[in-house]
């Protein structure tokens, strides 16, 4: 039998990935993504399903729950067993970062529990109360825990590394992020080089720490080429596909359009296209669009999104080495980690139409 990653509950709640068995498919591990699938669901309706979520029809949740029973429950230990926190799970960035944890974990033969706080707003209270409980070797977290929280974590002895932060962090925190300002600044020379004079951008809030890196290296392209950075070409908006095409839509409705535009995020990238087909534009005849992340989805749409590849998967690779070696107690060489990024050009970006 080949050796996978099987799945089972936490003592406490929660969906783990085991290394020590597998059933079903011989041929490929037995993973968290793989429950899904074979369920034919979402991941986030996995982790809804097991830690007693709503919002999930009974089907479902009797398809998902045989599974699970199927792959078995039992107790895991402690030191066999690493944690991937989100606030909220739903989109294919995440599906993106449980991808590159799992692989590390079953190399090293570790079991992933897979929790999922909630939006802020949940009414269940102090969501760190239920890992504190399982008291794992460590945490990956997604989610962006506060001062307190960290505290708590290290009271009980539980090392965590947090993927891609939000906000500044306090020296000595880990951590393992992207290289944003050079990526912003890539995706906005490559338009400069194509001719483009008129480059928009579709920015996130300055409050999230990757999207004023984003925004950066996009003006340092403008000026280092000699372009006025328009205040009026850069529009703010959540890192959504309705944000981005709300964002475009006001963007390419005025008289003096940009002949460009970067999006902050891959999903505002797929609002930008939603918005030029509802104006009768092409892409990139009459506007040329980049995105960031390089999601899957990037080169399944028409036309296929130039953007900038995040190494999502990679990075939470190195998250979980890097946690996991803290968890056995090891001197890491260094506790903050940025992964390159680089420019994937397809084919939504060409030069201006008046050139």
């Amino acid at each position: 039998m080949t050796k996978g990653a099987r799945l089972s509950y936490a003592e406490s709640g929660g969906l783990v990935s085991d290394p020590e068995h597998q059933k079903g498919d011989p041929t490929r591990p037995v993973t968290i993504s793989y429950i899904a699938e074979t369920a034919g669901v979402s991941i986030p309706t996995v982790s809804k399903v097991i830690n007693g979520r709503p919002g999930v029809a009974a089907d479902t949740r009797a398809r998902v729950e045989a599974l699970v029973s199927e792959y078995g429950y039992r107790k895991t230990n402690r030191r066999n067993v690493m944690e991937l926190v989100f606030g909220e799970l739903e989109d294919m960035w995440g599906m993106e970062i449980i991808r590159g944890v799992e692989r590390v974990a079953r190399e090293q033969r570790v079991g992933v529990v897979l929790t999922e706080f909630g939006p802020p707003q949940d009414p269940a209270g102090h969501p760190i109360g239920d890992t504190l409980a399982r008291r794992p070797a460590c945490v990956v977290t997604v989610a962006q825990l506060s001062q307190e929280q960290r505290d708590e974590l290290r009271a009980k002895d539980i090392p965590f590394v947090v993927f891609d932060p939000t906000i500044e962090l306090p020296d000595g925190v880990p951590y393992v992020g992207a290289t944003n300002w050079a990526g912003g600044r890539s995706a906005t020379r490559h338009l400069v080089q194509l001719g483009h004079r008129r480059i928009a951008m579709i920015a996130g809030h300055d409050r999230i720490l990757c999207c004023r890196a984003r925004l950066d290296g996009y003006r340092s392209a403008l000026e280092a080429a000699g372009l006025t950075v328009d205040t009026d070409l850069v529009v703010r908006a959540e890192l959504t596909t309705q944000g981005g095409r709300v964002a475009a839509l006001g963007l390419l409705s005025g008289p003096e359009r940009p002949t460009a535009i970067f999006a902050c995020n891959d999903l505002q990238a797929l609002g930008v296209y939603q918005a030029a087909r509802e104006l009768g534009l092409r892409i990139p005849a009459d506007v040329s669009v980049v995105g960031f992340d390089d999601l899957p989805v990037a080169a399944l749409v028409d036309p296929p999104l130039t953007t900038v590849h995040q190494p999502l998967a990679e990075m939470a690779a190195a998250a979980t080495e890097l946690a996991l070696a803290l968890g056995r107690g090891e001197e890491t060489p260094q506790t903050g980690l940025e992964l390159a990024t680089t420019l994937t050009v397809r084919e939504s970006t060409s030069s201006p139409a008046d050139q």
